[in-house]
């Protein structure tokens, strides 16, 4: 049977690439976006002219009180698209960056970065349980952030560390259903996330290939086809891990 995976944040960055190298590796692919609709539906139908099957539907993952109704509508495209009552694998991977010093961050700031980096995590997940297949999937997405220090991340940081313990604690608490957890946390990443620093500054993508053994800042396409891979049957041995993919920064 064709193994579905739910990608959040699926219409950019990390979640697009992961997305299309799942179906490249033969999986179907439910992504999620919050704003983006038209490039979510672009990724979609790139999965399905590689033969595969895509949906593109929107969600917050930082409105705790949407998760229940995005459950019910998820339960009814997995019956009508896929005949299935549920699905293989999720990716929890939608997020976003603030770059702000702790002597200069807002409650609100706190808030939004906390809702959406662990609390969103942890919701949708419990939410999303009875959907997910015995024997199947959870990636978490976390950071290099949480094993090296940059000023102006504390907060994000500080819910992808918690993330990477909420990791473990899944996959002790899943194990009993055969369902795997792992974090991935990728370093420094050429996309839009914080404003598209590490990409669009010369200065801060020169500090951070600086600071790798492989001598360049990552690509989105250097972490995707790392997720999808470890979705796959191979790696049913894996679990309550934190994998990093940065090129080993930091080291």
């Amino acid at each position: 049977m064709t193994k579905v995976t739910l990608v959040t944040g699926g219409s950019r960055g990390l979640g697009r690439s992961t997305a299309l190298g799942i179906a490249r590796r033969g999986g179907d692919v439910i992504l999620t976006y919050r704003s983006k609709s038209a490039e979510a539906k672009a990724v979609a139908t790139e999965i399905e002219l590689l033969g595969r099957k895509a949906m593109a539907v929107r969600l917050d993952t930082a409105d705790i009180a949407s998760f229940a109704p995005f459950a019910e509508e998820l339960s009814k495209a997995l019956r009508g698209t896929w005949s299935r009552e549920t699905f293989d694998h999720l990716v929890n991977n939608a997020g976003h960056g603030d770059h702000t010093p702790i002597g200069q961050t807002t409650e609100a700031q706190f808030d939004t970065l906390v809702d959406v980096h662990f609390k969103g995590v942890y919701f949708l997940t419990q939410t999303l349980l009875p959907l997910i297949a015995d024997g199947g999937r959870i990636v978490n997405l976390s950071s290099g952030l949480t094993r090296q220090s940059f000023p102006g991340y504390a907060v994000y940081a500080a819910a992808k560390g918690a993330v990477e313990v909420l990791t473990r604690y899944m996959a002790k608490e899943l194990g009993a259903r055969n369902i795997t957890v792992n974090t991935v946390a990728p370093g420094a990443i050429a996309t839009d996330f914080g404003g598209g620093a590490v990409r669009d500054n010369p200065d801060v993508n020169r500090l951070f290939a600086g600071m790798t053994a492989l001598g360049r800042v990552g690509l989105p396409d250097d972490i995707g086809p790392m997720i999808a891979s470890l979705l796959s049957d191979d790696n049913r041995w894996v679990t309550a891990q934190r994998i990093e993919v940065s090129g080993g920064q930091g080291i």
